[in-house]
């Protein structure tokens, strides 16, 4: 029996990679394609998949919630999530809410091919990212510090401002920098961190004390 896949993304070039990869394969047969979380659960329902590959960020709704009720409504159904994002929150609500295994989108094909084989045999597989974030997860550790050292002196400062609530403007005003200059390095601090968004960002430094006395 081939294992029945659905394909879960917004980017209609992702989809056609996956497909053309995926459908070369024996053991995979691709059953349908959807572009969010709500028509994934339509589909879900009207394809009977074995296995849904699943991104994170999409319009309508995102992967995690479509994780969630999917894995609630069928619980035959195994998720893997496919996201361009391994920072510890994405990792940990999706494991959370269901999803079977986590890989991100520079997978090699033979190892998402694997992945998706494994979980139809109800074995977990993660990408060494997402792996590492569990296991902290589960031993609790914060790791105060950690991350730091890598943010030059004026993206730590800018990282501050940010934990203060403070807008681009306002934290330009205070570094007597451009507004430009603020969204320059916010950027550069997020792909440091690989984090998705400010907040995120904000929480992760004051949840790992970066900048207590």
């Amino acid at each position: 029996m081939r294992i029945k896949v659905l394909l879960v993304d917004d980017h209609l070039v992702v989809l056609r990679g996956l497909q053309y990869f995926l459908e070369i394969q024996q053991e995979i047969e691709i059953v349908g394609q959807a572009c969010n979380g709500v028509e994934a659960m339509q589909k879900v329902e009207q394809l009977k998949p074995h296995i849904v590959l699943m991104d994170i960020q999409m319009p309508v709704m995102n992967g995690i919630e479509a994780t969630k009720q999917i894995t609630k409504r069928y619980p035959e159904v195994k998720v893997i999530i496919l996201s361009s994002f391994s920072d510890r929150d994405s990792v940990i609500q999706a494991i959370r809410e269901g999803a079977i295994g986590y890989q991100l989108k520079d997978v090699e094909p033979v190892v998402l091919a694997e992945t998706i084989m494994a979980a139809m045999h109800g074995n977990r597989t993660f990408h060494p990212e997402a792996t590492n974030h569990l296991v902290l997860n589960v031993t609790g550790r914060t790791e105060p510090g950690k991350g730091l050292e890598q943010l030059t002196p004026k993206e730590r400062e800018v990282l501050y401002q940010i934990t203060l609530g403070q807008s681009n403007r306002e934290i330009a005003e205070q570094l007597f920098i451009s507004e430009k200059t603020v969204k320059t390095h916010i950027t550069s601090i997020l792909g440091k961190m690989e984090l998705q968004d400010r907040t995120k960002a904000a929480v992760h430094a004051l949840r790992n004390r970066w900048f207590e006395s």
